[in-house]
């Protein structure tokens, strides 16, 4: 996991509606940035709702969303469209943002070792920077810890 108090590497992806995101335009901003394993499945699919359900505490606390996965756009779509969610979900299907945020390694379940993107966030600054980190231990909860953390950042850091 990066550190905090480091800048935060740019990208540029495409979202389910094929726009493309660069992070580097989002400056003035709070990026919420959390990588999650896959579409559709249980914790995946408890994490999404649970940020589209804040969005409106995050966006008035001027933070954008982005999930990001290896799956592509066209997953992304389905996913979006069937859980009704309100943020991008950005493709990154060739791995390399998920590299440069060190969000893929060593997994365990069921006693059986594989390598898979890990379930982390970051809360970059409004100048780029790592504001703070999650692993991410109860998808369903995660988007609580990161609005209460948002409202402590925000008070502090001015755009």
């Amino acid at each position: 996991m990066l550190n905090v108090g480091t800048a935060a590497p740019d990208f540029e992806l495409p979202d389910q509606d094929g726009r493309r995101h660069r992070l580097s335009d989002k400056r003035g901003s709070w990026v919420v940035l959390y990588f999650y394993p896959k579409d559709d499945t249980p914790g995946c699919t408890k994490e999404a709702c649970a940020f589209r359900d804040a969005m409106a505490d995050l966006g008035d606390l001027d933070a954008e969303v982005f999930g990001v996965s290896a799956d592509d756009t066209a997953s992304h779509a389905e996913f979006a469209a069937k859980y009704g969610l309100n943020f991008p979900l950005l493709a990154d299907v060739d791995r390399e943002v998920i590299d440069a945020y060190q969000a893929w390694g060593e997994k365990e379940r069921d006693g059986v070792r594989y390598e898979g993107i890990m379930r982390i966030t970051y809360l970059i600054d409004p100048q780029g920077m790592i504001a703070q980190t999650w692993t991410v231990e109860e998808p369903e909860a995660h988007a609580d810890e990161v609005r209460e953390a948002l409202s402590r950042h925000a008070g502090r850091v001015s755009a």
